[in-house]
This record gives structure tokens, C-alpha cells and sequence, in this order.
């Protein structure tokens, strides 16, 4: 009976010891938006989004908060404290909420001319790496992912080829252009 109680005791404590583990990670999101502000001082990041809106960001260097990324897809991505680019378009990766986030990473997205289409899936191709989506205006708009393509899911920042999209899911892609067709630099699941 001793050692039954003691077994469970144990097992418990086990339990216990992994719950606090898990708990103490942070998801990492993203969104997209142009840099407004970088204050080095306060080590503040100002981005305006892309749905209109202005966001405030802390930089994570001093951090100890433990976070869940695909290391695959900040690898290039420069920290927020050595990114000093205002002006640039780019995903900010972070974690927390609207009032309280901390930027982990920042990825330039270039030049452009960059497209915003939002819209519901009509077909999603996994094996040849393309998501099509039909915008409000009723026109279907088909874009390659890439290897270096970022998507937002339902359980935080994925490499862009393990997106997974069903047919009639509502999302939002930004892309860019070339002679070979669009590209999706950014998948964001609404």
C-alpha cells in the first residue's frame, strides 16, 4: 500500500514538473506591416499594419521567455535590436497579445510591388506547392508557395510548405509578382 502511494506521488509529481515546462513557451505569430519606428532607447518597435492599424512591439534580446518556432523559418530573419531598416515591409514574427507583444524577429520582404488579396480557398495543392482563392470580386487568383514562403495557421508561425488549407477556408496572402507568376511571401488563415 506504502509503495503504491509513493508510486503515485511520484507520477504526480511528474505531471506536475511537465505542466509547468509546457506553460512557460510562448506561440510565436506573425503579421505584416510597414516599420514606422525603431527606438533604440526604449527598444520599441512601431509597425504600421497591414489592416490599417498602428502596432507597438517590445524587442525580445533580453528576454528569457522560451518560444515554439520552426527555427526554418526565422533562420534568416534578423533579431529586432539589429534590424534598422524604417520603412521596410517586412513580417514581424512575435508572441503575446494585442497589448503586450514581443518581436523575436524581423524578415525584410524587399522592394516589391507587393499584391494583398483576401478571399476563401477553391483548391489547395500541396505536391505542387499553389494555393488558388477566390478574391470578393468573385476572380480567382492562384499563387506558388516557395520554400521561404511564412504562414500564419491557427496554432501560430509555420514553414509555408507544411500550410495546410481546405477548400472554403477564409485567408489572406501577400505576394509579389515575376515573369514565372505570384508567389506568396505570406499565407495568414483568417
Amino acid at each position: 500500500m506504502l509503495k503504491a502511494m509513493w508510486c503515485g506521488c511520484v507520477f504526480a509529481g511528474c505531471l506536475s514538473s511537465l505542466a509547468v515546462s509546457a506553460g512557460a513557451q510562448q506561440v510565436v505569430h506573425a503579421l505584416t506591416g510597414t516599420v514606422s519606428s525603431i527606438d533604440d532607447l526604449s527598444k520599441t518597435l512601431i509597425v504600421f499594419q497591414d489592416n490599417g492599424s498602428e502596432g507597438q512591439f517590445k524587442d525580445m534580446t533580453s528576454a528569457k521567455t522560451h518560444i515554439v518556432i520552426d527555427k526554418k523559418v526565422v533562420l534568416e530573419s534578423p533579431s529586432p535590436d539589429s534590424f534598422k531598416k524604417k520603412g521596410a515591409y517586412v513580417i514581424v514574427f512575435y508572441c503575446g497579445d494585442n497589448e503586450d507583444r514581443t518581436a523575436v524577429a524581423l524578415k525584410n520582404l524587399g522592394t516589391g510591388p507587393f499584391t494583398s488579396v483576401e478571399g476563401t480557398v477553391v483548391k489547395y495543392e500541396a505536391k505542387q506547392h499553389s494555393i488558388s482563392l477566390q478574391d470578393t470580386s468573385g476572380a480567382t487568383q492562384t499563387f506558388k508557395v516557395a520554400p521561404d514562403t511564412v504562414a500564419e495557421g491557427y496554432m501560430g508561425v509555420v514553414d509555408g510548405l507544411k500550410f495546410q488549407a481546405q477548400k472554403g477556408d477564409h485567408i489572406r496572402v501577400v505576394g509579389t509578382s515575376d515573369s514565372s507568376g505570384a508567389t506568396a511571401l505570406f499565407v495568414r488563415a483568417m
